[in-house]
């Protein structure tokens, strides 16, 4: 089989529970594919935590779902040291982050303890507990939910945090038909039950195929000039925009755009990179690292509306 074939029978699998959303689906698909953490914001209801566990159980991964609530302690997601009355020793209980998916569910309504607790292991793949590190398992993704943070409760993610999510996919309703389908299949007697496709090593071995797709230089200088141009958008001719960017996007959001437009042409059936790859995913990689002014917020400016400014004005090669 090959491996654009590999690609589109997850997707057939995936679309027996989840109806729509390809652009969710495509970001997971490219996070698994990269190893990226994936923030996935929207309203309740619109299948994020279910669209998760699909992707698990097609890839034959493991799965595990924390709901993140104000009273959450940082134990309660990596583990604790606990003490072991029969035997009268110290031995340490692991927690939910070892795993292969780790769902967190309404990330920022947690405080800011927890939040701490999971740049460890976002970041170097291990955690702490007592005094002795832990690896995680591999493969390991953080794939966390939040709600607008207009909702009563919800808070805005530390920037350190956000910086380590690849994307951030803003996820929206269904279309009418989609919704259509959607209260038909829920509401079906006839219940589907989903194939798995590949494993882990299977997983892996997709993974250096990616790696091996070409990107020509011309466009990883256009993708550098993008990145550059959120941080000093004057020197690309983009001073209507310069007062609305209060810092602009990290060296890290190169990486995984370099990353992800490799997995996102390997998803399309290619085996090089095109602008058309960058252009599907660029607003994905950078709204949530792009920090705006408080002039931007009071013109309520967007972080989509910059980047598409910045497309806009910058040459495709």
């Amino acid at each position: 089989m090959t491996n654009n074939k590999i690609i589109e029978e997850i997707k057939a699998e995936i679309s027996k529970i989840i109806v729509g959303q390809e652009d969710m689906v495509n970001s997971i698909l490219i996070g698994l594919l990269t190893n990226g953490h994936i923030l996935l914001e929207g309203v309740p209801g619109l299948a994020k935590t279910t669209t998760v566990k699909t992707v698990a159980d097609v890839i034959d991964l493991k799965f595990k779902r924390v709901q993140f609530t104000p009273d959450l302690l940082p134990s309660d997601i990596i583990g604790a040291q606990i003490y072991d009355m029969k035997t009268s020793e110290f031995k340490i209980k692991k927690g939910p982050i070892f795993t292969n998916l780790l769902l967190a569910d309404e990330i920022n309504r947690a405080p800011a303890k927890v939040q701490s607790a999971l740049l460890e292991v976002m970041q170097e793949r291990q955690v702490t507990i007592a005094e002795d590190s832990f690896k995680v398992d591999s493969p390991f993704l953080v794939l966390a939910t939040q709600n607008p943070i207009e909702q009563e409760g919800a808070y805005t993610l530390p920037e350190a945090q956000l910086d380590r999510f690849m994307f951030k996919i803003v996820v929206g309703y269904n279309t009418k038909e989609e919704e259509f389908q959607i209260a038909k299949k829920v509401t079906s007697s006839k219940k589907e039950d989903v194939n798995k496709v590949i494993n882990k090593q299977s997983l892996e071995d997709l993974r250096k195929e990616v790696e091996s797709i070409h990107i020509d230089e011309e466009l990883q200088r256009y993708i550098v000039d993008i990145i550059c141009a959120t941080r000093e958008p004057k020197e690309y001719g983009l001073e209507e925009i310069a007062d609305y960017i209060q810092f602009g996007a990290s060296p890290r959001a190169t990486i995984d755009m370099f990353k992800a437009v490799k997995a996102m042409a390997f998803i399309r059936g290619n085996d090089y990179v095109s602008p058309l790859d960058i252009a599907l995913i660029i607003k994905n990689v950078l709204r949530h690292r792009i920090i705006l002014s408080y002039e931007a917020e009071a013109m309520q400016k967007t972080t989509d509306e910059i980047i598409q400014k910045i497309m806009e004005v910058i040459q495709v090669p």
